[in-house]
């Protein structure tokens, strides 16, 4: 009965999760005059991205006219600014093979009057130019085309309070050139108080708002507001701010949140094998990205058209969307609050447990010690996984390895998937059931990644994950304690996460309050776990609380997998956090599970060989 419970709690969120990632149908033309339509904006997209369009070629010329065209008709009365190419863009081109002499980056700008010319405008952004040898249909004509087809429906609901400036930069692509003249030389860029910024780094996916600007709880409530009207809701959280905002890379937007300005940053990641690539062509493209990420832009920009103040820099939101259907948020000192909460439910579980002599500290600390184990060979597991998708000894800093793994990220995802979801299982089972497995399958794992070189932060995992492997273990006659062993250990990390980063907490504390709150509530129903009713909660919890975590991860893949593969050895711990009651007490179901266990994580290192075949 367990396992039924637990695998059908976990193709459940399985099912849940890919649910969720869809993108929305692309809306007909047919659509009313006031909505976004992805096949309206088609047009744009095809006529944008019919060839690579890079700086100084004629394509980019092609472009530039064509755009002007488009904005003139849209009464935008559109002018250009011409600004020298940055020593940078001209030596980037270089290394290219072309030529710099006498070009420059020319934007194209324009304005949608409004009825109080003094107030704030909104800014809406996207680059016109493409990197040579890509026409570019994602990056970033998708973002221009999406701005246009806007701006026509902003003109279709009706006049706006505040004027819309629409800013198409150029050489974006060398150096955010065309954002760095707009902002530092344009006589319009002191009008500018909040900004909707388009991009993308791949052909599909569910467009994410990745950037605000500093202090961004009021563009937050904006933003969860507005995007209830968008197709395919809100997708956004405070973790893909947090971790932008640590990377080296840089869009428009940048520019723009360096002056301190509120607004939000859009973009879709999926298909990767499409950034920068001869495939980024309009047929290639997802529409249903474009309907995502052009809806919400309209919404948010129409919506602050149209407010009577605009968001100002106060303090940084925590939040997220729950299955693309609403944002929930809250300050970060609420963090604290919930982490009380979840420490209460975890102490009257203790104390119910207590009472029928059910508990054990040695199985409680082994709990925990099961999810450093999962942390470190989570590590070890992944980064296997990402030596054999190779290349091997490639530095992910390199432009050839970069695209070459963009071109394998998504199996090297199922791989990675399959080699935690083993090690998971195998914490299930009880390692106690699987050792010889688990030991096994970590040393194996060690050395694959030494193929690539020793790597210490591999080496120390796997140091790790092999001394806790070897500890002594018990049989244990419930999984109390090393459910509430994980709670414990999770809550600790929630705890060091709100002090230090409070805007990414949110990930840890949030799910360790629903399993403390679970863990309460089975005790309630049978302290001894004897019944197959006391652990539908936890079913339930698996089920749905599993489902939104995977979302995330595969958000979080997409951006950092490629350089931190093991990083969903996280998410692997909290759905873990969520299903650990469900664990077989029948010999046979915990022999069958360590075998299955083993399986995933044979086939995980198969998906890293095939990647290189397959892409």
């Amino acid at each position: 009965m367990r396992l039924i419970l637990l695998f059908t709690a976990l193709a459940v969120a399985l099912g849940l999760a890919v649910m969720a990632s869809q993108t929305p149908a692309p809306r007909p033309i047919s659509t009313p005059a006031e909505a976004f339509s992805a096949v309206r904006a088609m047009a744009d997209v095809r006529e944008i991205a019919r060839a690579p369009h890079p700086v100084g070629s004629d394509d980019h010329a092609r472009v530039q006219a064509y755009l002007m065209q488009r904005m003139t008709a849209l009464g935008l009365a559109p002018q250009i600014q011409t600004a020298p190419l940055s020593p940078r863009a001209v030596q980037r081109m270089e290394h290219e093979g072309r030529s710099a002499q006498g070009l420059t980056a020319a934007n194209l700008v324009g304005v949608l009057p409004g009825r109080d010319p003094d107030r704030p405008a909104v800014l809406m952004m996207a680059h016109y130019d493409s990197v040579p040898g890509s026409p570019g249909a994602a990056d970033d004509a998708t973002g221009v085309a999406a701005i246009l087809e806007a701006v026509r429906a902003i003109r279709a609901r009706g006049g706006a309070d505040r004027d819309l400036i629409v800013l198409l930069t150029d050489a974006e692509e060398l150096n955010l050139d065309g954002a760095r003249a707009f902002f530092a030389a344009h006589p319009w860029r002191d009008r500018i108080g909040a900004v909707v910024n388009l991009e993308a780094r791949g052909g599909g996916g569910r467009a994410m708002m990745f950037e605000t600007g500093p202090g961004n709880a009021g563009a937050i409530a904006d933003y969860a507001r507005a995007t209830g009207a968008a197709t395919g809701g809100p997708s956004s959280n405070a973790l893909a701010v947090f971790v932008y905002r640590l990377m080296p890379n840089g869009t428009d937007f940048t520019v723009a949140a360096a002056r301190g300005l509120a607004g939000i940053n859009l973009a879709f990641i999926g298909r990767p094998d499409q950034y920068h690539s001869p495939a980024a062509t309009p047929d290639a493209l997802d529409q249903g990205s474009l309907q995502h990420i052009g809806s919400q832009a309209l919404e948010v920009a129409d919506a602050w058209l149209r407010a009577p103040t605009l968001p100002q820099a106060t303090q940084n939101a925590v939040y997220a969307d729950l299955f693309g259907l609403t944002v929930v948020r809250h300050p970060p000192v609420v963090g604290w609050a919930l982490l009380a909460v979840a420490a209460l439910a975890t102490g009257f579980t203790v104390w119910r447990l207590r009472r029928v002599q059910v508990l054990k500290v040695g199985a409680v600390l082994r709990g925990a010690a099961d999810g450093l184990w999962l942390l470190a060979a989570a590590v070890v597991a992944g980064q296997a996984v990402r030596v054999l998708a190779g290349p091997l000894g490639g530095r992910v800093q390199s432009p050839e390895t970069y695209y070459t793994l963009l071109r394998r990220l998504p199996v090297l995802e199922i791989g990675v998937a399959l080699a935690l979801s083993g090690l998971a299982l195998l914490l299930i089972a009880g390692r106690a059931g699987g050792r010889a497995v688990a030991f096994g399958l970590v040393a194996a794992a060690a050395l694959t990644t030494a193929l690539s070189g020793v790597d210490p932060v591999v080496l120390g995992a796997a140091a790790v994950a092999v001394g806790l492997g070897l500890w002594p273990r018990a049989a244990e006659e419930t999984s109390w304690g090393g459910w509430l062993g994980l709670i414990g250990m999770v809550l600790v990390l929630g705890a060091v996460a709100q002090a230090m980063a409070p805007e990414a907490a949110f990930l840890l504390i949030w799910p360790a309050l629903i399993a403390a709150l679970t863990a309460a509530a089975v005790a309630l129903i049978s302290a001894r776990l004897t019944t197959w009713t006391a652990l539908i909660p936890a079913a339930l919890a698996t089920a749905v609380v599993g489902g939104w975590l995977l979302v995330q991860a595969h958000g979080v893949f997409l951006g950092v997998g490629m350089d931190l593969p093991g990083v969903l050895g996280v998410i692997a711990l909290l759905i873990l956090l969520l299903a650990r009651p469900l664990s077989p007490g029948a010999d046979g179901a915990v022999r069958a599970l360590s075998r299955i266990a083993g399986g995933l994580v044979v086939a995980a290192m198969v998906a890293g060989l095939g990647a290189r075949l397959i892409a």
